[in-house]
């Protein structure tokens, strides 16, 4: 799971099983009784990517009464992360803006989940053989898209944008950007440089959502709280390996130094607002999002 320069993936190693934990954690929520989101095709993705440990959690999964802690607030985590983000492109759309991108789109089923106004074209990015498992997957699965989507297999180290442009998009027109879960995953630079590149490529009128953790913890205080917030299918796993901790400016900062206009939600508290609030007897779960947030910028 370790990191290098340059480095790839598919679907079950490296980032790319980070977009299929966050499938699993879909999948579960959509067992609920009264979910916040509703993803078909999570299960799906799980399913065909042979990975033991989520299919065997998917496979027989226990009532939600029956959960644990951590389960419950990981599901909880990736719901109200869903949610924030799809009422997001919600607001863009009804603004008017029919361009779309997805950065480091993983295993994101939107185009098929949400419901999209006539013209709409989503642009999805990300590894060529991460897109390859979901075409293969969506294909399968006989799924129809409420948008135009494009793919764009690409490494956000690289050039992206004349691989996007290559696929049509128009930087002349308003555009609705997320790059959700993916700031920890980019070294400080290419984080820097995404933004650059966003905004370089933002006609008046556009979008943008992501989100941010500002590093209140000491390395070993963060160690220790992933550690117990990790449901037993996900022991083996150290997400803490592919995460660049590197120096990189705080996008909040950023943004409103580049001409955009910030919006910022702190995630606990929107978390409570959608009735799923972090459970008050595990400190290490609050203080570890204690100062996380929800980040929209228009332009």
């Amino acid at each position: 799971m370790t990191r290098t320069e340059g480095d790839q993936w598919d679907i079950v190693s490296s980032v790319g099983f980070t977009a299929l934990m966050v499938s699993s954690f879909r999948a579960l929520e959509t067992t609920r009784s009264e979910p916040l989101i509703r993803d078909e095709h999570a299960r799906a993705f799980v399913e065909a990517s042979g990975e033991p440990h989520l299919t065997e959690a998917l496979a027989a999964p226990r009532p939600e009464s029956e959960w644990d802690v951590a389960t419950t607030y990981l599901v909880n985590h990736l719901a109200v992360r869903t949610k924030y983000f799809d009422e997001f492109f919600t607001t863009a759309t009804a603004s008017g803006v029919r361009q779309v991108v997805i950065l480091a789109a993983g295993l994101d089923a939107r185009v098929y989940r949400l419901s999209w106004p006539h013209g709409t074209v989503v642009y999805e990015l990300d590894q060529p053989k991460v897109l390859e498992f979901k075409d293969h997957v969506l294909a399968e699965e006989n799924a129809v898209a409420r948008a135009e989507r494009r793919e764009v297999a690409v490494d956000l180290r690289d050039d992206w944008i004349a691989a996007l442009e290559a696929e049509g998009f128009d930087a002349g027109k308003p555009t609705a950007w997320l790059a959700e879960g993916l700031l920890a995953y980019l070294p400080g630079a290419a984080q820097d440089a995404l933004f650059e590149k966003i905004t370089a490529h933002s006609a008046p009128g556009s979008f943008l959502a992501t989100e941010w953790r500002r590093r209140v913890a000491t390395a070993g205080q963060w160690q220790d709280a992933v550690n117990k917030l990790k449901p037993d299918f996900l022991q083996n796993v150290s997400i803490g390996d592919l995460i660049y901790d590197d120096e990189r400016k705080d996008p909040i900062e950023w943004l409103g130094e580049h001409g955009w206009h910030v919006d910022v939600t702190n995630r606990l508290e929107q978390a409570a607002a959608y009735g799923r609030p972090a459970p008050e007897e595990h400190s290490e779960i609050t203080s570890l999002w204690s100062d996380a947030y929800f980040i929209t910028a228009t332009r």
